[in-house]
């Protein structure tokens, strides 16, 4: 058994910098920068928890600018099989700690782990 569930969106921004794309989506959607460089690698900026509590952050990307979805679980290999058994493949793995993947629809979205578990609405549990 593991659990999964919606974790928040990703703003993919392939123009401007990291922190010109902060400042407008924190403007745009009336949520404070929490962290304008996670990681200190000048790639994501981590703004205020959303409605519900989802996880928001800006992403500088090499690739046309887009929005993703990210699906946490609590086992990312199992959460990866369940999805490929739904129509999805693997795209890339990421620093060995999350998957890019490739819904059948040809939508991007990531499968990371789990975190916050009280923040937002509860797991689902798969057996």
């Amino acid at each position: 058994m593991h659990r999964s569930r919606l974790a928040g969106f990703m703003i993919d921004c392939g123009q401007g910098t990291l922190a010109e794309a902060a400042v407008f989506w924190s403007r745009a959607l009336d949520l404070p920068i929490a962290d304008p460089d996670e990681g200190g690698r000048g790639r994501y900026a981590v703004l205020d928890a959303g409605p519900g509590g989802l996880h928001l952050e800006v992403q500088k990307v090499d690739h046309p600018s887009r929005v993703h979805l990210d699906i946490e679980a609590d086992d990312v290999e199992a959460e990866v099989l369940r999805l490929e058994e739904l129509g999805a493949r693997r795209i890339e793995c990421v620093r060995e700690r999350f998957w890019v993947m490739e819904a059948p629809t040809g939508h991007r979205f990531c499968v990371v782990p789990m975190r916050d578990l009280d923040r937002r609405a509860a797991p689902t549990a798969w057996v």
